[in-house]
């Protein structure tokens, strides 16, 4: 019997991603698989539900999509979707596969609902970051979205135009951009900020990625600080004094700025203050700050989540989601991430979870009714929860 994906509908609010795309379809059949579309999924994301159907995906109700498929794809599982999500646990079947976003680092109750629902979920963010897994790697496709969207953003938030110009009425000097955190993200708006004729300089934890911004046209700021690299790539954690001399450092260098912009994150945490109230009164009135991390509490103190707000002549924007602002872009890039997973997962049309495989472990968080990634497992036991054995299925 063939098996059937089936894409729900997103639900959660202002989100226009949809999981998979109509192309993507024609990849999916490739691998002897089937689909199934929940009706306007892909509407806001600019698909009609007549494209999917020329490549060959069946339209239908949300209740039938959940009761058809083995697979779901969605962008947001319960995980990234809690308020909403809720509702499709009482659809989900015992034996089914979810696949999609889930902050299961975070959001430890759902993951034990995913279990007791007996669905084996796939987090999309816990793909690891290896040479074979790029193509798998949606948390980075995210990323470089929100890092070219932020400074879209930032640079209509800000009074004075981005480039250097000669024109009758004299030259314009170009803005000045600081990017904090030279990751996917960073990197991103980097190249885009340079494209806008900004004069770009970033920092970075991490020393080795000296070379990365400088490669892009941007000056690598060095502050006086031990430097140092986490898991999968990121910025380690650092201890509170750390950061107090890191702010005391980089004020010197906020004041200099016409737009900041912040990408630090670590996995599983909130994210870590770079800018305190104070730094940001010392800029100058009409700059703009804008926190991709603003999702994760915010690297500037002042961050309103899903707000923009003006303290002291100086702008702070916190929108979260940015990959939704670019909706047809950021369905194309995931859904390929989608398809190179059930790739690896999918022999002959028949579904295959190989335990052994090294991004099966690491992005597998719930199976056969329990919850079964070490990392997930060890945050639970330390927030006192214990996930329990399989859950009895008659």
């Amino acid at each position: 019997m063939t098996a059937i994906v089936g894409v729900p509908r997103e639900t959660y609010p202002g989100e226009r991603r949809v999981a998979l795309t109509p192309r993507a379809c024609d990849a999916l059949m490739k691998l002897g698989l089937a689909v199934v579309v929940e009706y306007s999924a892909g509407l806001e994301s600019g698909f009609t539900d007549e494209e999917y159907e020329r490549h060959g995906a069946r339209v239908a109700s949300r209740a039938a999509v959940f009761e058809s498929a083995g697979i779901i794809v969605q962008a947001r599982a319960t995980g990234a979707n809690p308020e909403h999500g809720r509702s499709d646990l009482a659809l989900l079947k015992h034996g089914q596969v979810v696949i999609g976003f889930g902050d299961p680092l975070t959001s430890l109750r759902e993951n034990q609902d995913l279990a007791e629902a007996g669905v084996a979920f796939f987090a999309m963010e816990l793909i690891p970051r290896i040479t074979r897994a790029q193509a798998m790697d949606a948390l980075s496709s995210m990323a470089s979205i929100a890092g070219y969207e932020a400074v879209l953003l930032a640079a209509s938030a800000l009074p004075r135009m981005f480039p250097m110009m000669m024109t009758a009425a004299g030259t314009i000097t170009p803005a000045k951009v600081l990017i904090l955190g030279a990751g996917v993200a960073g990197l991103q708006a980097i190249a885009t900020a340079r494209r806008l004729g900004a004069v770009v300089s970033a920092y970075d934890l991490r020393a080795a990625v000296k070379e990365q911004v400088e490669s892009l046209g941007a000056k690598f700021i060095v502050l006086d600080l031990e430097t140092g690299e986490g898991q999968g790539g990121y910025a380690k954690s650092m201890d509170d004094a750390f950061y107090q001399r890191q702010r005391t450092l980089l004020t010197a260098v906020l004041k200099e700025q016409d737009v900041v912009i912040t990408t630090a994150a670590v996995p599983g945490r909130k994210a870590p203050i770079l800018i305190t109230a104070e730094m940001a009164e010392a800029m100058s009135p009409g700059a703009v700050i804008l926190d991709i991390a603003a999702e994760r509490g915010g690297n500037c103190e002042l961050t309103k989540q899903g707000e923009t707000i003006v303290h002291r002549g100086v702008t702070i924007i916190g929108l979260t989601n940015l990959p939704s602002n670019k909706p047809y872009h950021a369905s194309q890039m995931y859904a390929t991430n989608v398809v190179n997973l059930l790739k690896l997962l999918v022999n002959d049309g028949t579904l295959s979870v190989n335990l052994e495989d090294e991004i099966v472990h690491e992005s597998l968080v719930t199976y056969r009714g329990r919850v079964v990634n070490p990392r997930v497992l060890s945050l639970m036991e330390a927030a006192g929860m214990k996930p329990g054995e399989e859950v009895a299925r008659s």
